[in-house]
C-alpha cells in the first residue's frame, strides 16, 4: 500500500446540516450534495489542498453500506488536523468554526512543542484541531 490519503469521510446524523457547516461557514469549496438518487448513496465532497477530498456521508448509510451498528462518535478516537503558516490564522481558523457553529473545546494557546493550537468540535462532534507548528509548515497553496 502506497503511504497516501485520498479521501477521508465523515459519518454525519444530518448531511444538510454538515453540508451548510462546512461549506458556508468554514467555506470549503464542493458541488453540494451528490447522488441522492441512490438509496444511500447522498454524499458531499469537498476538495482539499494536494488532491485530498473530505467527504460526508450519513453515518447510518455507512453502516448500512458496511454491515456494521451505528456506533456513537468518539471523539477522542480520531482528529483531524489542519496546520497553517502563521500563528494568527490559528485563531482566525478557531473564531471561523465558531461562527459556524463548531464547538470550541480548547481554545488556541501556546503548545509543550513550541507551536500553538486549538481544538473545536463540529456539529457532529468529529474533532479538528488547528495547528500553527513551526516544525511542521504546510506547503504553499
Amino acid at each position: 500500500m502506497k503511504p497516501r490519503i485520498s479521501v477521508v469521510t465523515l459519518g454525519v446524523a444530518d448531511l444538510e446540516r454538515s453540508l451548510a457547516f462546512y461549506r458556508d461557514g468554514l467555506g470549503l469549496p464542493t458541488d453540494g450534495i451528490i447522488g441522492r438518487e441512490f438509496e444511500h448513496g447522498a454524499v458531499v465532497f469537498f476538495d482539499l489542498a494536494g488532491g485530498v477530498k473530505l467527504a460526508l456521508w450519513a453515518q447510518r448509510d455507512i453502516a448500512h453500506d458496511t454491515g456494521l451498528q451505528m456506533q456513537p462518535v468518539s471523539p477522542t478516537a480520531v482528529t483531524i488536523g489542519h496546520n497553517v503558516a502563521r500563528r494568527e490564522e490559528v485563531d482566525q481558523g478557531m473564531e471561523a468554526a465558531a461562527r459556524a457553529g463548531a464547538e470550541v473545546i480548547k481554545p488556541a494557546q501556546d503548545t509543550f512543542y513550541g507551536g500553538y493550537a486549538g481544538y473545536f468540535s463540529d456539529p457532529d462532534g468529529h474533532l479538528w484541531e488547528i495547528v500553527w507548528n513551526p516544525a511542521l509548515l504546510p506547503p504553499d497553496d
